[in-house]
């Protein structure tokens, strides 16, 4: 049904330190609006209440924003409210810095979405964003990503209809060519199958050879006009030379003019780093499983074996914990009258979402036999509001509600280390977490705890006394350091974001963090003797916008990051030699305040993701952009 009534938002850099916004609101109904009140969720926040015009700041809670009109104002059908905002918290860069969503609240209670149109700009022309990918060029016809160590193969003028395992071939060997298949057909359901497990007289047989001298994780083909034989060490690199021959026949017959299948040579292949993950958000917004399969299936086929799951923040907790229910009853629903209020694109109707236990095995066991490890992530001590909301128990009476903010906007947000609770809390939460996941390590947050975080808690004061220490970091530290002991007995590692290090950090012994500020935090920590995941949001930020043009969807406070600087980008930079041990890979980030839908995630994403598939398995010397620009386009999407 066509919306009542329809928000639309200017930003011009004139017209306060930041920028002003002008709201219009039409009236598109039959009736006139009064009484009412509009609210509408941005990541552009107002932070001077008293800068607005021709409108009431009524209340504001991290990007939900609620104004009133002016006393007595009537909307007749067909006419609009025009307000401005100039009290920002920062300029407005792209055109998904605006509202993402907004209803109106009638004088009886009742709330009514509002349509919301993307951000426009004020005061100069919006140029349209570039073309971020070019045509690119190949020295060889070969569809592989990421493309392999070394290839030195003749191409063949056609192809075998299909590819069946050898005479002989393993029970194990005819599953792993059933899971190649299936993976397969799950990515492109139109496609031609690669495989088969009976015996194709116009097809050519693989012949499975295990040979240890082959590197972890890697393989080695034989091509000849009579068969193909896969050489491997471990399961691992027997699925991804599968998967190599899956994309080599998928390239030459969907593109035959550009691609072929190889006649002759042989292709060897093993990875450049161990850690080659993709994490996602699913907490600002809520992914279902099937799309949680279709990513993980994405991230076999480009040869990445890890899926962080980032599974609570501010906005929601996911994940089903059976000893406090709350935590997906209470800590997942947003909505005009929840106790968490709209964020990120919500609206009148309210919106939750969560993984039951059943979800994360089904998903779990989806990604083991694919050769993905699932890395669960609980965000803590920050991040914290809507388990905060979810268990009030965990809070200190007697702090004052707004001692301090997130860089986010959340008031108190933070898990108090000096509330008993809290670890008794945890170690349920952790009890629960190592049974559902069998990945060594746990990644427990540990970024983003506001400066001044708990220094007006009395609990937290006296506690700063006991242990002789002062200051927010410090008090985290103590508080990260009793965790890694609750995860060491649990026979698990801690793994975190950078800021894990603050204060004193953790012992650095089975700890892996993951610099994600800038590159050179990544050294720093290698230095302290740390393991370092290498995902900096100059370069491996998803939601990063891709263009310095306005009408570019993405957040831009790392800069703006083109699929070419990604593919680009070297994250052992300028690691000294003797610290690039400590350096175990690299990861994607995927973080969803602005994937409000699919066509926006698969703008964002692709073909970012496949560029770091490529740089976390491809050595430097053999990455080539225009190459992998000509390759990229056959890489399936969400």
């Amino acid at each position: 049904m066509e919306a009542a009534y329809r928000l639309e938002t200017t930003w011009n850099p004139e017209g306060g330190p930041n920028g002003r916004f002008t709201f219009s609101l039409f009236n598109l109904s039959d009736e006139a609006l009064t009484g009412f009140k509009l609210v509408y969720t941005s990541l552009t926040r107002v932070i001077d209440p008293k800068a607005c015009e021709n409108a009431v700041f009524q209340r504001r809670n991290a990007n939900f924003h609620e104004f009133a009109p002016p006393a007595g104002l009537s909307i007749e059908p067909g006419a609009s409210w025009i307000f401005t905002v100039s009290g920002l918290h920062r300029p407005a860069k792209h055109c998904t810095d605006g509202a993402k969503s907004a209803y109106v609240t009638l004088a009886d209670g009742k709330h009514v979405a509002i349509a919301v149109s993307d951000l426009l700009l004020e005061g100069r022309v919006s140029e349209p964003p570039p073309v971020l990918l070019p045509e690119g060029r190949l020295e060889l016809p070969f569809a592989l990503q990421p493309w392999p160590a070394e290839i030195d193969v003749i191409p063949g003028d056609g192809f075998p209809v299909v590819l069946y395992p050898a005479e002989g071939s393993s029970k194990d060997e005819l599953t792993a060519v059933s899971t190649a298949l299936a993976l397969f057909r799950r990515l492109f359901e139109s496609g031609h199958a690669p495989f088969n497990l009976s015996v194709s007289p116009q097809g050519r047989p693989v012949r499975f050879a295990h040979d240890p001298s082959v590197a972890k994780e890697g393989y080695k083909l034989t091509f000849s006009t009579q068969e193909v034989t896969l050489a491997y060490s471990d399961a691992a690199g027997r699925q991804y030379g599968l998967t190599s021959l899956a994309q080599l026949l998928h390239g030459a017959r969907s593109e035959p003019n550009k691609f072929r299948f190889p006649a002759l040579g042989t292709i060897t292949d093993k990875p450049r780093y161990v850690w080659r993950g993709c994490h996602l958000d699913v907490s600002r917004q809520f992914y279902p499983v099937a799309d949680l399969k279709r990513l993980i299936d994405i991230l076999a086929w480009l040869k990445l074996n890890i899926f962080h799951w980032h599974l609570t923040d501010d906005e929601a907790w996911r994940l089903e914990i059976k000893a406090y229910p709350t935590l997906t009853t209470t800590g997942v629903l947003r909505g005009p009258d929840e106790p968490l209020l709209p964020q990120l694109g919500n609206g009148a109707d309210p919106v939750g979402g969560f993984y039951s236990q059943d979800d994360v095995r089904d998903i779990v066991a989806h990604a083991a036999a694919l050769g993905v490890e699932v890395v669960p992530e609980i965000d803590i001590p920050g991040h914290n509001s809507a388990t905060l909301i979810a268990l009030p128990d965990l809070t200190d009476g007697q702090e004052a509600p707004d001692s301090y903010h997130s860089v986010q906007g959340y008031p108190n947000n933070a898990l108090n280390p000096a509330v008993p609770l809290t670890y008794e809390f945890l170690e349920k939460v952790f009890d629960e977490m190592v049974e559902l996941f069998p990945s060594e390590y746990i990644h427990i947050g540990g970024d983003e705890v506001a400066n001044g975080s708990w220094l007006a808690s009395p609990l937290a004061k006296k506690l700063m006394e006991q242990e002789g220490i002062s200051g927010t970091f410090a008090l985290q530290s103590y508080f990260l350091k009793r965790i890694k002991d609750m995860l060491t007995a649990r026979g698990r590692k801690l793994a975190g974001w950078n800021e894990v290090a603050h204060g004193g950090g953790v012992a650095s012994k089975d700890s892996l963090l993951m610099a994600w500020e800038n590159p050179q935090v990544g050294i720093d920590l290698a230095k302290q003797g740390y393991e370092v995941v290498m995902t900096p949001g100059q370069a491996y930020y998803l939601d990063m916008v891709q263009a310095e043009a306005f009408q570019e969807p993405g957040a831009s406070w790392a800069g703006t990051v083109p699929p070419a600087h990604t593919y680009g980008y070297e994250a052992e930079g300028d690691f000294p030699e003797e610290l690039k041990d400590k350096m175990k890979g690299v990861q994607a980030c995927i973080w969803s305040e602005h994937f409000l839908s699919r066509g926006y995630f698969n703008r964002l994403v692709f073909p970012r993701l496949p560029a770091i598939a490529e740089a976390a398995w491809t050595p430097k010397a053999k990455k080539n952009w225009h190459r992998f620009s000509a390759i990229v386009p056959l890489s399936p999407k969400l």
